[in-house]
């Protein structure tokens, strides 16, 4: 399951499932490329060159798509032509309810977890063809299937990346290109360990195992999708949740069903 002689391209790699998914593949021997718009992206560049491989970073808003060409070009000139791409860059702040939710706060949500992935995969994708190999793995989330509770914004552009996956194995999967996409359940980001306990623990008792995940963990299934062996996983959707989707309602869900069968008004939150 090596990746020697690979170039990977990572977005949103600053914290997080990004970082953590750098340092992995930067440890199965892939070169490694950064993209955040966090000044924070460079230091996991110096971490990756630690592990002994090439690092490239640049400060690179995805929802623009001169950027995105300019920062692949770049890479390419740095690194070498792309061999992996790992969207992963991705908005969750956007809480409100459905009908209060602002157009601006909608377009830039769907701008950078949506729009954002199209502009990697188009700045790439021609090359990967050309080159007759290339793997692209976008993180979406369990809320793609379920939806999540005043998140209209996250759990729609997560659900509409699953489309795009399946479009571009359809197209380049004869040209030697694999696309599938991930869903993240309850992680051990910085966001989430940041959460109110009441919060957190209440997530964590809808999980089988017990625990959130670690980012390391989707690290490494995205090392594995990455690899030759599996060459022939495409355009599916994967969970990584612990189990959490054998329980049909979500947190948020159950909260609200509280507050409403106790009379309580609704909180904003989700």
């Amino acid at each position: 399951m090596r990746l020697n002689g690979k170039t990977a391209l990572i977005t949103g790699a600053s914290r997080g499932i990004g970082r953590a998914t750098a340092l992995v593949l930067a440890e199965h021997g892939a070169d490694v490329a950064l993209f955040d718009v966090r000044p924070e992206v460079e230091q996991t560049a110096q971490a990756v060159s630690g592990l002994g491989r090439r690092s490239y970073w640049q400060r690179v808003d995805v929802a623009d798509a001169d950027q995105v060409r300019a920062g692949v070009a770049a890479v390419e000139r740095d690194l070498g032509a792309v061999d992996i791409l790992v969207n992963n860059a991705g908005l969750v702040k956007n809480i409100a309810p459905l009908a209060d939710m602002s157009a601006e706060a909608w377009q830039n949500e769907l701008g950078v977890n949506l729009t954002g992935p199209f502009n990697m995969v188009q700045a790439v994708i021609k090359g990967m063809a050309e080159r007759g190999w290339g793997r692209i793995v976008n993180i979406s989330s369990a809320a793609a299937r379920g939806g999540l509770y005043k998140q209209v914004g996250y759990a729609s552009t997560k659900a509409g990346l699953l489309g795009l996956t399946q479009n571009v194995a359809l197209e380049y999967g004869a040209h030697g290109v694999t696309c599938n996409a991930i869903l993240p359940g309850l992680i051990g980001t910085e966001n989430v360990r940041a959460m109110p306990k009441e919060i957190l623990d209440q997530g964590v008792s809808l999980i089988p195992t017990g625990r959130v995940g670690e980012p390391e963990e989707v690290g490494h299934l995205i090392a594995f999708l990455c690899s030759d062996v599996a060459g022939y996983i495409n355009g599916v959707d994967i969970l990584i949740d612990g189990g959490a989707a054998l329980n049909s309602v979500v947190l948020g869900s159950r909260r609200a069903l509280r507050e409403r069968t106790s009379g309580a008004p609704g909180r904003r939150g989700g």
